[in-house]
């Protein structure tokens, strides 16, 4: 798969692949900044963005993308960085192709299953987001207005819908707003995605020395919690842990400074 991406800077490469709902786009700020000292590859995954869709979203599909990504670029080492649910790719790249990771920087994203079946899971907190996303009537919505005020009728958070929005476009033969998202196909793998992190991706490699991990976690953010330090360094025994205050899951939008800071304090 030929993954849609933005270039910046020069140097050594630095790739960058994004969360759930993200994009390229959501990573242009921090790309920019740090083109100033490396080569930024800001990819697309696939069914996000401008990247092609496709009927299947497993981590094993996005990990090859990504090593095929690698590949068709001619990239033989590189830092690469992953927030959310492109942390759990990048984890699983690096577990599978230590020799092109020469740093690995994971963003509020723990290396453990979330699939918890209660009310106040990861799974069913993006199950109604999506629900809500495959429900609304595009022919009916005149505005981007419109289309927000629905969501915020369904989704009980602004922070989400704002970001929700920037996946909204018109679509040019139509004039009609339409997802920039292969949604039903994200619903139909929300258990993988949700779940994440295999434990057999490390079984045969742990624990893992051979690069150096940073885990950034927002402060107000519930994805990295204290327990999880524990598998993090039974993995990782050597990886740093850092904390951006007054920031929650999307720390790089809500405290750009601070978290630029503390990733390039880790690159340099």
């Amino acid at each position: 798969m030929n993954l849609f991406f933005r270039e910046e800077g020069e140097g050594f490469p630095l790739v960058i692949v994004h969360g759930l709902y993200g994009s390229s786009d959501n990573w242009l700020t921090v790309g920019k900044k740090i083109s100033a000292r490396f080569k930024v590859y800001m990819i697309d995954q696939r069914n996000h963005g401008r990247s092609p869709n496709s009927e299947e979203h497993s981590y094993e599909a996005l990990k090859n993308d990504l090593a095929d990504f690698f590949d068709q670029h001619k990239i033989d080492k590189a830092i690469v960085m992953g927030h959310s649910m492109g942390g759990k790719t990048a984890m699983c790249f690096a577990a599978d192709y230590p020799e092109h990771i020469e740093k690995l920087i994971i963003v509020d994203i723990a290396p453990k299953n979330y699939f918890l079946l209660n009310d106040e899971s990861q799974y069913f907190l993006h199950k109604n987001i999506m629900q809500a996303m495959l429900e609304i009537d595009f022919s009916r919505m005149e505005s981007r207005k419109e289309v927000e005020n629905y969501l915020l009728q369904k989704i009980d958070s602004t922070q989400i819908v704002q970001f929700l929005l920037k996946n909204v476009h018109r679509k040019k033969e139509t004039h009609h707003f339409e997802w920039r998202l292969n949604v039903q196909v994200l619903y139909d793998h929300l258990d993988e995605i949700i779940s994440g992190v295999n434990e057999k991706w490390f079984d045969d490699r742990l624990p893992i020395f051979n690069y150096p991990v940073l885990f950034v976690k927002g402060a107000n953010s519930n994805y990295i919690l204290p327990e999880d330090y524990k598998s993090i360094n039974r993995i990782y025994p050597e990886a740093t842990i850092r904390e951006i205050p007054n920031a929650g899951h999307w720390l790089h939008a809500e405290q750009p400074e601070l978290f630029m800071e503390t990733v390039l304090e880790f690159v340099k």
